[in-house]
């Protein structure tokens, strides 16, 4: 496809200390130093405002407006002074800001002459200048908020809203692949984050059958042609009202969490919206932020209102949500009344999981006694004929939706005015403009003259100067270091590599109070809840400081969870390394460890399944998929951590072994690693250790899950009214199959009778034989024998769409 380059000035700035460049873009000639595509002029791409002297370089539609479809830096402007594009010959193609510091650039390397063409699509292509086939790098591979036809959005992109109309920087949702293939949205706000679309009810173990989407593809690709049909690899797909006309389109993750198509004839003004994911936009979460409602109608459209008792955090800004007019307290004095909220929904956040055939009054109590309960919905449902009450412990993703059967009951203290909740803005308000900021840089004005020339040029001589002769001290001190330990330089280095940001011993006492509320220990040290300075709630795990292996554990931890990128795996946020103190900074897990909710009965079987197959995608990751082979050495329940929505999330790999991914039968290891019953028998007879240790101990965890029962504590059986010896929970499970089998028609009684009676009827004998099969295989003594994470995942997904 052609392309054309308008010519641009030559400008070379000595003092950045980069090799001279081919040609640049100044910011200061917004209107002439352009890329504009050729033959029609569809596209520009150069410098755009998108604030008070602040500017991005982007592609935009070229007229009647300024449509903005990619940006650089979108989260880093530059200033409207002396800010430059640059292509230098080294092959690497730079922004640079007044202050002479680089902003963005695309990492390339090419001794060849070098082209940078802006297509009719809207693509910016850097490729070499003698061979038009070598693209170096292309805009298209690193979208921002919009998808323009015939570009694709794959596994390794993403679309990201804007933060509001005027500010363009990173908003709260995201359009992605995730790891089970399929197409969704995410919210991703300052505390929580949660998948809406499509429908959360929807899990991705019936989403093939209730929104014509699967599982079943390894692609994973979506793309918009350019007569309006978009279509995505997991059987996604739509047409726009407009599908088949030959328009200017663009698919568009607007800043309120909608994906909308939008289409115009060319050389006309005004973009119409063509097509649109979620029609009610009240379901997309974190529209409204905490505490309040979203209802919406097509004559005033979407209106967020604060609870009665609650009151705006920011009236310019919903999505902050709204705050508490009163103290809430679990003092056992303060009295409450309950405020019926017909057709409204706060999704998720229950407590524990429903509670069926409850009463009103016992729903009612339950709240009342739960400290964090913050309401409760009580609904009849007709199929069943049974009354489900759901505690709420935090008022999230609230709408109104007319003809919903079920009721809020918002728990308040009975001092707070008994009227409905507060319809006190009308109309929708923007967010402010937080991003459009003033740039503070001073600038050399007036006409430079020969005395001011030859400072400048002495003042640069000087300072490279300088410049090497901190380079000789550096090396010199580097050279000569020996008073630090080598421990302290390894961890300074494997967290410099990493990315994640180092927090002061300071910052991290205060997040969590002076270490005050413990919320999990191990061997390894002491995990604390805390909250950051940007209000995100933490788990800080303190390191014993005087333990064996406190410092190695910290090590590997910090270096291997850089490298690991997984929906199952923990996310970790930073690190401190201060002294004697060594931390790990994570995320905050709201449901606790695996071990705390099967104590607590709270797992249903749909959970618990969820549950077993996440944690094996994860082990599955770690042994075949990541970079390096990781073994995890140390699975078990108290390290699968469940957030918000019982997902597992796999932590703790301070016992963790990298594998070369060459040499796997030379693994070595110089201590036992695990703990007592979820150890394989290799550790015990010194015998080859590979990731078959991993998979033993998942078998474990996964009979611990079916059973209820502990293998560390042994299993008492009671047979012919009498209490025998304790046995290992392995022994025990299969002792109970064998009698099972050799019985007559005593084939499927075996489940039955190892089955958590907690659990009572409701669970699916299909798939907990096959679980409880799984576990078997995976805990045999032979590693040989034993299948492979991969086999397992397999395994489990072919029976995950099972009536339940």
């Amino acid at each position: 496809m052609a392309s054309a380059i308008i010519p641009i000035a030559f400008l070379i700035f000595f003092s950045n200390f980069e090799p001279s460049s081919q040609f640049s873009l100044s910011v200061e000639n917004p209107n002439e130093d352009v890329i504009v595509s050729s033959p029609k002029g569809t596209f520009t791409a150069g410098f755009s405002p998108v604030g008070q002297n602040a500017y991005c370089f982007g592609v935009w539609y070229s007229k009647p407006d300024r449509t903005l479809v990619w940006m650089a830096n979108r989260d880093q402007p530059v200033n409207g002074k002396r800010s430059t594009l640059s292509l230098l010959k080294t092959g690497n193609l730079v922004l640079t800001d007044a202050g002479q510091s680089q902003v963005w650039s695309t990492n390339t390397l090419s001794l060849n002459p070098l082209e940078l063409h802006l297509f009719d699509t809207g693509n910016l292509v850097l490729r070499e200048l003698n061979n038009q086939s070598s693209v170096l790098w292309q805009s298209f591979d690193f979208p921002t908020d919009t998808l323009l036809p015939a570009q694709t959005l794959t596994r390794f992109t993403q679309l990201v809203s804007s933060r509001s109309e005027s500010n363009f920087s990173s908003g709260f949702y995201r359009l992605f692949f995730d790891n089970d293939n399929v197409f969704r949205l995410l919210y991703e706000g300052p505390r929580v984050s949660s998948v809406y679309w499509p429908d959360p009810w929807l899990v991705s173990n019936n989403v093939g059958s209730g929104n014509g989407r699967t599982t079943y593809n390894s692609s994973r690709v979506a793309v918009l042609d350019s007569f309006g049909k978009f279509t995505s690899s997991d059987h996604f797909s739509f047409e726009t009202v407009d599908y088949g006309l030959l328009l200017q389109r663009r698919l568009t993750l607007d800043h309120d969490g909608n994906v909308r198509v939008y289409s115009r004839i060319d050389g006309q003004n005004k973009w119409l919206i063509s097509g649109q994911f979620r029609q009610q936009p009240c379901f997309i979460h974190g529209i409204c932020g905490p505490n309040s409602i979203c209802s919406y109608d097509h004559t005033s459209g979407r209106i967020c209102s604060c609870l009665q008792g609650y009151s705006w955090i920011d009236e310019q800004d919903w999505s902050l949500g709204c705050k508490p007019s009163f103290q809430p307290s679990c003092d056992n004095k303060t009295t409450y009344q309950f405020l019926p909220l017909d057709e409204v929904d706060f999704y998720g956040y229950d407590y524990g999981s429903s509670f069926s055939n409850f009463t009103f009054k016992q729903c009612e109590n339950l709240c009342l006694q739960l400290c964090d309960c913050m309401g409760f919905q009580y609904t009849f449902a007709a199929d069943n004929g049974l009354f489900w009450c759901y505690p709420k412990t935090q008022l999230l993703n609230g709408h109104h939706s007319p003809g919903f059967s079920g009721t809020i009951f918002l728990r308040l203290p009975k001092s707070i005015e008994n009227s409905r909740f507060q319809n006190n803005v009308n109309g929708l308000v923007c967010p402010k403009n937080s991003g459009a900021k003033q740039l503070d840089r001073s600038y050399v004005k007036g006409k430079e003259n020969g005395s001011v020339k030859f400072m400048l040029w002495f003042a640069s001589g000087l300072g490279v100067f300088e410049v090497l002769c901190i380079l000789m001290v550096w090396f010199f001190l580097f050279r000569n270091s020996s008073h630090l330990g080598s421990g302290d330089k390894q961890g300074y280095v494997l967290a410099a590599a990493t990315g994640f940001r180092k927090f002061s011993y300071s910052e991290l006492k205060q997040a969590t109070k002076g270490f005050t509320q413990e919320i999990g220990r191990g061997a390894g040290g002491i995990v604390y809840k805390g909250v950051l300075s940007d209000n995100r709630v933490a788990a800080i795990k303190r390191l014993h400081e005087f333990a064996n292996q406190g410092e190695s554990e910290f090590l590997a931890e910090v270096s291997i969870i850089g490298r690991l990128n997984h929906m199952n795996l923990i996310g970790m946020w930073g690190y401190c390394a201060e002294g004697k103190h060594r931390m790990l900074v994570y995320e905050y897990m709201e449901n606790g460890t695996l071990a705390q909710n099967l104590s607590s009965n709270v797992l249903d079987w749909k959970k618990r399944y969820d549950i077993a197959l996440g944690t094996a995608r994860c082990l599955a990751y770690l042994h075949e998929e990541c970079l390096e082979w990781i073994l995890h050495c140390d699975i078990k329940p108290q390290n699968i951590l469940l957030d918000s929505d019982y997902q597992p999330k796999v932590a703790d790999f301070g016992l963790s072994k990298p594998l070369d991914r060459n040499s796997l039968n030379n693994s070595s290891f110089s201590r036992i690693r695990g703990t007592r019953g979820y150890m394989a028998p290799e550790w015990v007879f010194n015998l080859q250790i590979t990731s078959k240790v991993d998979v033993y101990s998942y078998g474990i965890v996964v009979l611990e899950m079916v059973t209820g029962k502990s293998p560390t504590a042994g299993v008492q059986t009671t047979e012919s009214g009498e209490v025998s010896h304790n046995e290992r929970l392995a022994t025990w499970v299969r002792e109970k199959r064998r009698k099972a089998s050799s019985a007559a028609g005593g084939e499927a009684s075996w489940v039955e009778q190892i089955v958590d009676p907690t659990l009572g009827p409701d669970y699916d004998m299909n798939q907990m034989e096959i679980l409880a099969t799984v576990a078997l295989e995976c805990i045999e003594e032979e590693k040989d024998v034993r299948p492979t994470m991969s086999q397992v995942v397999e395994r489990l997904q072919s029976h995950e769409h099972d009536s339940r």
